[in-house]
C-alpha cells in the first residue's frame, strides 16, 4: 500500500510561499512515504534548540527503519529545516503505525495543506486495516530559499523498495519488487512554527511517483 501523490507543483509550493508571507509578514488514499540525522526511530537531535520536552516523542516500531541519507545544510536555518522535515515524514509513520490519525506528532511537525495530507494517508491506511513494515530511505535533499524571509523549498528523494505494508489482523506482509514505482520524488513547504520558531512545519506537500531522476 502506497501515499498517493498529491496534485501540487513546484510553481503552486512557491506560490503558497509568496502568499504565506504577504499574510504572515514573512513568516486522498496511502501514498508511500519512506522517510535529518541518517537513519530514525527519535527525532534527530540536532533539529533545532527546542528542549526534547518542547517535542513529541517519536517513536517506531522495531521492525521499520526510516534512513535519511541526507547531507546536512551549512546553513543553521536550512539545516533546521531539513532536520523538520525529516521529523514529520517519522511523525506520519508514527501515526500509522499507531494507527491514530489525530497523533500530536505529525500535528507539531505540520500545518495547512501538509496536516491535512498526513491526516489523510493515517486514515487510508487506518481503515485499509494496514500498518507499515521494512526499510524507507530518504536522500538526495536540496533546500532552497522560496521568496523573502524564512520559508524554504525541501525536497528529496525516496526509494521505498523495501517499505511495505503489513495487515494488522494476520500480519502477513505485502511483499513487492523494486521497479520505478519505487522512486518518490518530495517537495515539502517549510517555515518556523509561529509558536515556537525553533521548530519548522511543514506547510504544503508533493509527492510525485516514478520518479527517473530519483532512480538513478
Amino acid at each position: 500500500m502506497a501515499r498517493r501523490a498529491l496534485p501540487i507543483t513546484a510553481a503552486a509550493l512557491t506560490t503558497t510561499a509568496a502568499l504565506l508571507l504577504t499574510a504572515c509578514g514573512g513568516s486522498e488514499s496511502p501514498d508511500d512515504i519512506k522517510g535529518a540525522d541518517k537513519e530514525s526511530g527519535s527525532p534527530s537531535a540536532s533539529a533545532s534548540s527546542a528542549t526534547p520536552a518542547d517535542r513529541p516523542e517519536l517513536s517506531l516500531p522495531k521492525d521499520l527503519k526510516l534512513v535519511f541519507d541526507f547531507d546536512r545544510p551549512s546553513d543553521a536555518d536550512h539545516a533546521a529545516a531539513l532536520d523538520d522535515a525529516a521529523n514529520y515524514i517519522r511523525a506520519l509513520d508514527q501515526g500509522i503505525a499507531q494507527q491514530d490519525p489525530e497523533d500530536p506528532a505529525y500535528r507539531f511537525y505540520s500545518t495547512g495543506g501538509a496536516q491535512k495530507y498526513a491526516k489523510s494517508q493515517i486514515e487510508a491506511w487506518v481503515e485499509g486495516g494496514w500498518t507499515v513494515t521494512g526499510e524507507d530511505r530518504y536522500f538526495d535533499a536540496t533546500v532552497e530559499p522560496v521568496g523573502e524571509g524564512k520559508p524554504v523549498l525541501v525536497s528529496f528523494c525516496r526509494n521505498q523498495a523495501k517499505f511495505y505494508s503489513k495487515k494488522i489482523k494476520t500480519g502477513k506482509i505485502n511483499y513487492t519488487e523494486e521497479s520505478l514505482n519505487s522512486y518518490q520524488k518530495f517537495s515539502l513547504l517549510m517555515s518556523p512554527s509561529e509558536k515556537s520558531p525553533s521548530v519548522w512545519q511543514a506547510r504544503q506537500i508533493e509527492v510525485r511517483g516514478k520518479v527517473e531522476e530519483c532512480k538513478g
